[in-house]
């Protein structure tokens, strides 16, 4: 995996490596003629002293816990499942999630047996203040298209979506639509949906829809979150991972 930038922990330093970044994002469909492997993708964290709440104390000492499903479609059958885990170094800073986090991710990607046609990532794509959130620079390094699904909005405004599943407002940033506000269960908050990399925005809120089932996350970020919370117990998660060869605890 050809490395696209050196790592850094400075706030200043990783803002300006976004700015450069943001004009290689490709905007535009550039997708394989069929996609039979989707991707999800997401990250927890847990305390390295089990007594603390990386929540309640975000300083606390913590692992990074990353997660890759993959999955068949149209089934959407889990065909893999990887987790990894490492110490986290950098601490939560809005705007700079995927320095944070992607270290991580990168270290369970390559541990795949099957590579995805294409990449689902709980948090943001270009709907970002520099353009460049997780999902457009997890697309950029591996060089694959990838869609950013928010549960909250980090930048933009956007209208009410009417409580109907499927209903879609655009997010607005500084002028320019930098994704799509969907409504993907009844009674639920929306989702923010922008596109990463290699992907339209029409086509990136398309194959979250195909995704949806009767969840308000989209199948492979639903799964993705689920083994990558600490709410999951513990023993089927480990035998999870185990079951792919690939545990890095």
């Amino acid at each position: 995996m050809e490395q696209l930038h050196a790592w850094t922990e400075d706030p200043r330093t990783a803002i300006q490596l976004q700015k450069a970044l943001a004009p290689r994002v490709i905007r535009e469909d550039c997708l394989p003629t069929s996609v039979d492997l989707i991707a999800g993708v997401d990250v927890g964290f847990e305390p390295l002293d089990p007594k603390r709440n990386v929540r309640v104390d975000p300083a606390a000492p913590s692992l990074t816990r990353a997660v890759i499903v993959v999955m068949e479609y149209p089934s959407l059958r889990v065909v893999e499942q990887v987790l990894h885990r490492q110490p986290t170094t950098m601490p939560y800073i809005p705007g700079l999630l995927s320095f944070r986090e992607l270290p991580a991710i990168l270290e369970a990607y390559a541990c795949l047996e099957h590579r995805p046609d294409l990449l689902m990532v709980d948090g943001m794509g270009i709907a970002h203040p520099r353009r460049v959130g997780i999902a457009t620079h997890l697309g950029l390094w591996l060089d694959k298209p990838s869609i950013g699904v928010g549960k909250s909005r980090l930048c933009g405004r956007h209208a009410e979506v009417p409580d109907v599943k499927g209903a879609m407002v655009p997010l607005i940033d500084k002028g320019e639509e930098v994704g799509r506000v969907m409504r993907s269960r009844e009674g639920v908050k929306p989702l923010y949906i922008s596109q990463g990399h290699r992907i339209s925005l029409e086509t990136a809120c398309d194959w979250v829809r195909a995704c949806l089932t009767r969840y308000k996350l989209p199948e492979p970020t639903r799964q993705a979150d689920r083994l990558a919370s600490r709410r999951t117990r513990e023993g089927v998660l480990m035998r999870e991972a185990r079951s792919t060869g690939q545990d890095q605890a």
